[in-house]
């Protein structure tokens, strides 16, 4: 699959520097979490018509009609390099799957059955903790239950 998102997300990462402003900027002015927003801008999520007019009239953003078309469309989600990732905050991510997930999905089961936790019904919040020994990051992620049927 062509990951159209590619360079309409550069622009917007590349408008983003160029201002000075942060995530949670944009989604205030979009009217979204910043974990939406981000998400979204990255080519994850797609955004309607107003919210892409508010995300260009915010960051002055010079996108042609079709640029924000592929914003507006249904992206091809996880369409994210399937290799171990090399960046080191997001090996760090995928190692506490490695290490962690199988007991997550353990007391998952145990807890809810056979199922899943939908990425679709879902939200995030990344905060930051002050800590003595140095701050910490929450990363707090809640999705429906969804159980597997049977057919």
């Amino acid at each position: 699959m062509v990951n159209e998102h590619e360079s309409v997300t550069r622009k917007i990462v590349e408008a983003k520097r160029a201002k000075g402003v942060k995530w949670s900027d944009i989604a205030r002015a979009v009217g979204q979490s910043k974990e939406w927003t981000t998400s979204a801008l990255l080519g994850q999520i797609s955004l309607n018509a107003a919210q892409v007019a508010l995300v260009t009239d915010y960051l002055n953003l010079d996108l042609t009609d079709n640029e924000k078309q592929i914003l507006m469309s249904i992206p091809y989600r996880g369409s994210l390099p399937t290799a171990v990732p090399s960046d080191p905050l997001l090996y760090r991510l995928y190692e506490i799957v490695l290490v962690h997930g199988g007991a997550m999905k353990e007391l998952i089961e145990e807890e809810f059955g056979d199922g899943i936790m939908s990425a679709i019904d879902f939200d995030m919040e990344i905060t930051r903790e002050p800590d003595p020994k140095g701050d910490r990051v929450r990363v707090n992620m809640t999705g429906k239950f969804l159980p597997y049927k049977t057919f």
